[in-house]
């Protein structure tokens, strides 16, 4: 009998927890932990880490997890690594729902590095408008540069002070086109800086930058160990062994 564990946190998540749902698998959702207020889901849901690979391959074995879905963001590497040691411990099946990279379009002006430290290097000496839409965990190397004037955008308020003065815009996306455009517009934004986190939720900032003609610092994704990956929720559902109602 199945019983899988989606591990979650993306708007690819929340469409694979409602096709389950629907076909009535047996299922556990199971968020990281960082945002306040996630988004309810049509299965029971876990909030917090599981205390590393040991602690995941104790919950595997505890809840008699026989499918594991890493469907977390893809800059979550830590939880992806963990997935492939707990599923190898355990020998339970995994499948990550990863969504492809942005590729480079005609018209983007992208400088393209290797992590967070690299792109706030990238960043101009002279004093400039960036806004950073990387996520509240990665922002510290920035605080080398405190010439310019940073925008940031989360999810929730930021609990504990910064490491460097940024105006913060608390905002949920996805994000329109023309929404990216004004807020761009309206900060007289010079500088992009960009995970290449893939899919459409988050892709509007990279469009309106090439309309702009803006440059965008794009960070590559983490190396991950070889595992089997699909881009659709349809691909899990077979191999899960059902039809995708949807065919997302």
């Amino acid at each position: 009998m199945t019983r899988a564990l989606i591990l979650g946190g993306t708007a690819d998540a929340s469409l694979l927890a409602a096709e389950i749902a629907r076909a009535r698998i047996d299922a556990v959702y199971s968020y990281g932990g960082r945002t306040r207020a996630p988004a309810d889901q049509p299965l029971p849901t876990r909030v917090g880490g599981f205390g590393g690979v040991s602690g995941l391959a104790d919950y595997i074995r505890r809840e008699r997890i026989t499918h594991v879905i890493d469907a977390t963001h893809p800059f979550a590497a830590e939880m992806s690594r963990h997935a492939v040691q707990a599923c190898a411990q355990t020998g339970t099946p995994l499948i990550a729902l990863e969504r492809a990279p942005w590729a480079k379009a005609p018209g983007d002006n992208w400088i393209e590095v290797a992590d967070v430290t690299a792109a706030a290097a990238a960043l101009p000496e002279s004093p400039a408008n960036v806004f950073l839409a990387i996520g509240r965990q990665h922002i510290a190397p920035f605080a080398a540069k405190p010439q310019h004037v940073y925008t940031l955008r989360f999810v929730d308020p930021p609990e504990a002070p910064l490491p460097l003065a940024a105006d913060v815009i608390v905002s949920r996306g996805p994000f329109t086109f023309d929404g990216e455009l004004e807020t761009m517009r309206a900060r007289g934004i010079a500088w992009i800086v960009a995970r290449n986190s893939g899919g459409d939720g988050a892709r509007a900032k990279i469009d309106a930058a090439r309309t702009l003609s803006l440059p965008v610092i794009m960070i590559a994704r983490p190396k991950l160990p070889e595992r089997l990956r699909v881009e659709s929720v349809a691909e899990i559902m077979n191999w899960l062994g059902h039809r995708a109602c949807l065919g997302a």
